[in-house]
């Protein structure tokens, strides 16, 4: 394939030029893949992406165009604004247990602490260095390249502080009422939800909705705060891979937080929806809807709670397809972090 003159948004103002397509040789009818890595960065890619793929289209040309983008708030902005009906959102989630382990032989104390984020793991036998990485590399990059300069965010410092407070009760269910008296910030509830969506768009914190059988009490209900990968709190934490092991309400509250981001990354890709469940005294950390089949699991994690342990009352008033217990007597956190989640949660 020979290479167009002129690229997408070379053009004055980033309007695309007028070049050549590319020469498509005889005797290759399986086409060709045209990889576009941090395309957002084009202005006018959008527009540029879609006359190209129209014309590509009329001309059936066997070429698929990936393209690679490291903001997505800002890819998707782009897709809906001009794409729409032309493109397959292929989602690429933190890593799991069972790549960090292939990649870099992590254990799978080290995969909680520090986390799946592999440009980050060679930077594990400095500590104060991995975690300076992760907080200004990682987490400072997309709060503001990915959040404040992409969404209106009338109120940043509140959206900063809401992400902090969440890394710090990731597995603790927190009315917005109650997130308000600790951020002690002249907002509302709805601001509150909607930085919330912001922050779970840019793939490191969401709220879980509780599991109610119906969808407008799911969307009314507190959530339940779940970190997307582990490392956004331990590097924020100051505590060393030992001293975390040692404080035993931490370490619980970590590996609740890694058997969440599991299942939420999972989400994220289509194999299930994830929810949490309180009534009264009694709770189940994670519900899973896969299709028809609901699963309730409890994690025993070691950290004290107030609420006690509902499997059963939950099993009874949903009919639960199946109750999962992670560690302990139950599932090794080994073996239900290192399958995937549609082993667990599908029928």
């Amino acid at each position: 394939m020979e290479a167009p003159t002129n690229p997408p948004g070379g053009g004055r103002s980033g309007s695309p030029s007028n070049g050549r397509r590319p020469a498509w040789k005889r005797g290759t009818p399986a086409g060709a893949a045209l990889v576009l890595d941090e395309v957002h960065k084009i202005p006018g890619w959008s527009e540029a992406v879609k006359r190209l793929w129209d014309e590509d289209t009329r001309a059936r040309r066997p070429l698929k165009v990936i393209l690679l983008g490291s903001a997505p708030l800002l890819v998707r902005q782009g897709l809906s604004e001009s794409l729409a009906g032309r493109f397959e959102i292929l989602r690429l989630p933190h890593w799991s247990l069972s790549e960090m382990r292939a990649a870099f032989g992590w254990s799978p104390e080290q995969f909680l602490f520090y986390g799946g984020y592999p440009g980050a793991a060679p930077l594990i036998r400095e500590p104060a260095r991995w975690a300076r990485y992760v907080l200004d590399s990682l987490i400072e990059t997309t709060i503001s390249r990915d959040v404040l300069l992409l969404s209106r965010v009338d109120k940043p410092a509140l959206l900063r502080r809401l992400f902090q407070l969440g890394c710090d009760y990731s597995g603790g269910i927190l009315s917005y009422t109650k997130m308000l008296g600790q951020l002690q910030d002249a907002g509302n509830t709805v601001t509150l939800a909607h930085y919330l969506d912001l922050l779970s768009a840019a793939g490191i914190l969401m709220g879980l909705p509780k599991y109610a059988g119906q969808t407008a009490r799911q969307r009314g209900s507190s959530p339940k705060f779940q970190v997307l990968n582990t490392a956004l709190m331990t590097a924020q934490s100051r505590l060393t891979l030992d001293e975390a092991r040692a404080d035993h309400e931490f370490w619980g509250r970590l590996v609740e937080s890694a058997v969440g981001a599991h299942l939420a990354n999972a989400a994220s890709l289509g194999g299930c929806e994830v929810f949490y469940w309180r009534d009264r005294n009694r709770e189940v950390d994670f519900v899973t809807q896969a299709g028809r089949t609901l699963t309730a699991i409890e994690v025993k994690s070691g950290r004290s709670r107030d609420a006690k342990p509902g499997l059963e009352a939950f099993a009874a008033e949903f009919r639960a397809n199946r109750c999962l217990l992670v560690g302990g007597d139950g599932i090794p956190v080994e073996e239900f972090l290192a399958r995937p989640v549609e082993h667990w949660v599908k029928a």
